[in-house]
């Protein structure tokens, strides 16, 4: 006598193993498609909520660093915008709701581990030097480095595991820009 094992599928089914007919295989058909479906369905929308959320990182980071000297410029804040708008190429609508959003991220934050761990694990390292970049825009967008702003952007490059050259070059980079 056979009862059947139960398993579950990737749909949450439970599904009873019985032996073979034409009805029971067309079953198994039309749910192995359907099963596919749903995983290409999810894979799309997990890679949307991704992306979203390496944008909300960066982005919260930068607002990090607008926060270091407790002094919020409207250049540090356009700075912002513009640094994300370029990054990830958004209008400036979608810009303006992403730094909205991480600002309210960065009022609740408990650490900046939980952005810089993100993207350490979805980022190069290239792009992980960029972002070092992009802050100390953020940082120097008053023309004026804040010892705090500079404890932060060095916290945060080191949480991304850029170098210390990097991190200089980013620096230079970014200040040089300024000057000319």
């Amino acid at each position: 006598m056979n009862f059947g094992v139960a398993c579950t599928s990737v749909t949450g089914l439970v599904t009873r193993h019985i032996p073979e007919n034409g009805v029971t295989l067309m079953l198994r058909t039309i749910l192995e498609i359907f099963e596919t479906r749903v995983r290409v369905v999810v894979a799309k929308e997990d890679s949307q909520d991704e992306e979203h959320a390496l944008q909300l990182a960066t982005a919260t980071l930068l607002v990090e660093i607008s926060r270091a000297d407790t002094h919020i410029r409207d250049e540090e804040r356009a700075a912002i915008v513009n640094a994300i708008e370029q990054a990830f190429d958004l209008s400036r609508e979608e810009t303006e709701e992403l730094v909205e959003l991480a600002e309210s991220e960065a009022d609740n934050a408990t650490s900046l581990y939980q952005f810089t761990r993100l993207l350490n694990k979805h980022f190069s390292r290239e792009q992980r030097r960029h972002i070092v970049e992009l802050l100390w825009q953020v940082a120097f967008a008053d023309f004026h480095i804040d010892k705090y702003e500079e404890y932060f952007v060095r916290k945060i490059a080191d949480l991304l595991h850029v170098s210390h050259v990097d991190y200089i070059r980013a620096k230079r980079k970014v200040i040089d820009a300024a000057d000319e």
